[in-house]
């Protein structure tokens, strides 16, 4: 019998990886994008989509390409360091970061708009992430569910209520294109790049990756090549429709202007949708980020929980995902802004060695498994992101790093988000000499 996915059962698995990446930093980013690039607003938006679209779908291939296995990919440095390296990705796209955002963007947006002037936002907070991450817990305890609950209904309700807002916002547009700001006057797409780190959805698609392949079995597919298409062909369609809700997103930011200049992308989207809608338009805003704050946050939670019942012994799932759901309930109520603030500097330490890692990924046909190649590719990338990273948290805080600024800015393309590169190449060659040393 031939194995073949309906086309039902493949949009299913589609709308449930969009809803799966198109979390909290998704409805966000883009159109704070949008209002700092202005009329750069189309070169910034094809740097973030290369980063939190392209990225993301290579990341997919790579896991898909070693043997459907994580370890795999992430061991090929050496097993200590892919185990490392795995825990440490699940806990930033976790309890860390991406959970607890998904808690504090939904009250941002769906909760602070309607409070009053004299309201304690820190009771209301509490309250309100209570009932959120109490859904997540017990959506969460029954994973076998999530493409129905995830792809089959709440996708469809949040990509309508995007669409009613972003299309909304291009047909009878708040203003014209402002004028580029920073970095977005000469580097746009270089700073959409970066941009594009702060969705996280590259550090998430290989876990994401492993969801649907479970999925794609589930569903009787059972031979090796049809995996691999369905899981690519799934990938494929939920990148495209990222896109274009990126574009339509980035576009609404661009054309903001006239209603001022805001801290963070919720705050101006709540502000679009009061303006074209008043109070029913803060509402559907509300429904789309709450459905998708919701549909990511139980992903994540689905996934750290499936990794560390899987790899430790005596971790239970249900232990896990309630561990996970307290956690991320204590950091989100720090406030939004707070967790931005943290999150893009850890994102750059890591970025880069991801990004290392998937690229090296593709050409172990030419290196052969040797281990010293990855290493040396991806201590170099490191050499550089971290100090990245470290710099931009010392500036967060008001902390001077004259010293270590002045010495990164000599590192080639450093200013283009890309001072990995070089290094992670210098790495890779001395890695390929030690390998030939030590045959």
């Amino acid at each position: 019998m031939k194995e073949k996915l309906s086309f039902s059962q493949l949009m299913a698995l589609s709308l449930m990886l969009f809803a799966l990446f198109f979390g909290a930093g998704n409805m966000i980013f883009p159109p704070a994008m949008g209002q700092l690039a202005g009329t750069n607003v189309w070169p910034a938006l094809a740097g973030f989509i290369f980063t939190d679209v392209g990225l993301p779908l290579l990341a997919i291939a790579a896991v898909v390409f070693a043997n459907r296995s994580l370890d795999t990919m992430a061991g090929r440095a050496g097993k200590k360091f892919g185990r490392f390296f795995i825990i440490l990705v699940y806990l930033l796209i976790g309890p860390f970061f991406a959970i607890p955002r998904t808690g504090s963007v939904s009250f941002e947006l769906v909760v602070t708009p309607f409070l009053g002037a004299d309201t304690n936002p820190l009771l209301f907070s509490f309250i309100f992430t209570t009932i959120f991450f109490t859904a997540v817990y017990i959506l969460s305890a029954n994973p076998s569910k999530i493409v129905s609950i995830v792809g089959k209904v709440l996708t469809p309700i949040l990509l309508i209520a995007v669409f009613i807002i972003g299309l909304s916002a291009v047909i009878h547009p708040i203003g014209p294109l402002g004028e580029p700001v920073g970095d977005y006057n000469s580097i746009a797409f270089f700073k959409g790049m970066v941009e594009g780190y702060m969705a996280m959805d590259a550090l998430a698609a290989g876990i994401f990756a492993l969801i649907v392949i479970q999925n794609v079995e589930a569903m009787g597919i059972k031979k090796e090549s049809n995996i691999v298409k369905y899981t690519m062909l799934a990938g494929l369609i939920a990148a495209i429709g990222l896109a274009v809700v990126y574009g339509i997103l980035a576009y609404v930011g661009a054309t903001s202007g006239p209603l001022g200049e805001f801290a963070n992308g919720g705050q101006l989207l709540s502000a679009v949708s009061k303006h074209m809608f008043g109070t029913a338009g803060m509402l559907i805003l509300g429904i789309a980020v709450l459905f998708a704050c919701l549909t990511t946050a139980i992903g994540l939670t689905t996934a750290c929980g499936e990794y560390f019942s899987e790899h430790f012994a005596k971790l239970e799932y249900n232990h896990v995902i309630i561990a996970v759901v307290l956690f991320s309930f204590v950091v989100s109520n720090v406030g939004l802004t707070q967790l931005l603030s943290i999150t893009l500097p850890g994102l750059l330490m890591v970025y880069p060695v991801l990004m290392a890692l998937v690229l090296s990924g593709f050409l172990d046909k030419w290196f052969k498994g040797r281990q010293p190649i990855y290493a040396g590719i991806l201590i170099g990338a490191a050499l550089i992101s971290i100090p990245n990273g470290l710099e931009t948290l010392a500036a967060n805080y008001s902390i001077s790093t004259a010293a270590m600024s002045n010495l990164l800015q000599m590192v080639p393309f450093y200013n283009l988000g890309l001072g990995w590169v070089i290094p992670a190449i210098i790495g890779g060659v001395i890695g390929y000499i030690v390998s030939v040393v030590k045959k």
